[in-house]
């Protein structure tokens, strides 16, 4: 049985980068760049203003204090996106605003608060300014040629605005994964069916889907696949034409757990079929073609950590991503715990900080059908496998099981 590391590497090893395709700028945000870009124009076009002021020659005003302000001729407004018409001489100055053009002969700006008695036609200057103040140079952003943006480099808002000031309306990026999402079972119904006695929600295949838009994908669930060889077979051949395909439930070992069996009639290369873990021990992985097949627990909790331990990285390598891992880090454990031996555990634990140290309190009940416990839940925290009991007060390693505890409510000084 392999290890939750080897697993994870015998997974990852078998995944390629999707190829690419040409997305509009809006849809580009946490898409990954496929191609170079390089400016080609300097940016900005021409010196500029930094504030709303006045641009004027340095040497001018060199002994203005507030007690004998220096007074200026004015001699026109330039707004940004305006060029000037008159060159800026001694004792003489424009009024500008932020971005504006600089006009010819001035060397710096000052902001219009360093300035009284403003008129039309005159200004008074109470401050001394150096050359270059306030004054934005033409191309200290980019040049012509600069490279702006590399293959492989996660789309934020920032590159966003950067690709547009190259300028570029479109950008080639990597493909994110199509997901197929099958459930499997006699006993399942959709949430708006009553269940019969004996029967159960889907939760696995929209809980899924869920996790598969959170990595960046685009799940499709596809109809319920019941317990006979031929309504798996059907399915799955429905999920070939997809980047990936999850199951849920049946690759354990009861007399109805067909899907394993199914897979490799239809040529499915199946890597392994359990892994060293709980919860999430009977889990298949293999390939269909080009295609990554991975067999899912069905206790929905089961389903949950295996989907963020191996097939959440694997959809990121996928779309072109790099960090495709969860930040782990430690967390001092608040009750005892007891867990099976010779398993690692990954109990689902709520987060708190106590004086710059991270605390981990359990969920409640750990079973691998306890749906609410994944739901209470902040992050995984890894339960050594030889241990079966875990005193309060042990340091583990946790993994947020979201972004959102790279945040915080608290609010910045």
């Amino acid at each position: 049985m392999l290890t939750v590391a080897q697993a994870r590497d015998a997974i990852l090893t078998r995944i390629d980068r999707l190829g690419t395709e040409r997305v509009s700028l809006l849809d580009a945000p946490g898409r990954v760049a496929a191609e170079q870009i390089h400016a080609t124009r300097q940016q900005p076009p021409w010196d500029n203003s930094a504030m709303d002021g006045y641009a004027l020659r340095a040497e001018d005003v060199a002994l203005a204090t507030d007690g004998h302000p220096v007074q200026l001729e004015v001699l026109e407004d330039l707004m940004a996106g305006v060029m000037a018409t008159r060159t800026v001489q001694q004792g003489q100055a424009s009024r500008i605003m932020t971005g504006a053009p600089m006009p010819p002969g001035a060397n710096a700006v000052i902001r219009v608060e360093l300035t009284r008695s403003r008129s039309r036609d005159h200004v008074e200057v109470l401050e001394p300014v150096p050359v270059g103040n306030d004054i934005r140079s033409a191309g200290e952003d980019q040049q012509v040629g600069d490279r702006l943006l590399e293959p492989g480099k996660l789309i934020r808002a920032a590159e966003v605005g950067v690709i547009a000031s190259a300028p570029r309306s479109f950008i080639r990026v990597y493909r994110v994964p199509t997901v197929a999402i099958v459930a499997t079972g006699d006993e399942l119904v959709e949430p708006d069916e009553v269940p019969h006695p004996g029967q159960i929600v889907n939760t696995n295949a929209y809980a899924l889907a869920a996790m598969v838009k959170e990595a960046g994908g685009h799940p499709i669930i596809l109809p319920i696949a019941r317990d006979t060889r031929e309504a798996l077979e059907e399915v799955f051949q429905a999920a070939a034409a997809a980047d990936a395909i999850l199951s849920s439930g049946g690759v354990s070992v009861g007399e109805h757990d067909f899907v394993k069996e199914v897979l490799e009639q239809l040529g499915v290369q199946m890597g392994f079929w359990k892994v060293k873990m709980t919860p999430g021990k009977p889990l298949a992985f293999g390939h269909w073609g080009r295609v990554p097949v991975f067999g899912l627990p069905g206790n929905p909790v089961s389903s949950m950590v295996s989907f963020e331990l191996f097939v959440r990285p694997a959809l990121l390598k996928m779309s072109g991503r790099t960090r495709i891992f969860r930040r782990m880090f430690r967390a001092t454990l608040a009750e005892t715990v007891q867990k099976r031996p010779g398993m690692p555990h990954f109990l689902r634990v709520t987060l708190r900080e106590v004086e710059g140290r991270w605390v981990a309190s359990s969920t409640g009940a750990q079973g691998s059908g306890v749906l609410r416990s994944m739901s209470r839940a902040d992050a995984l925290a890894v339960g050594e496998e030889a241990l079966t009991r875990i005193e309060a007060g042990t340091e583990l390693w946790v993994m947020p099981l979201d972004d959102q505890w790279g945040m915080t409510d608290i609010r910045p000084v």
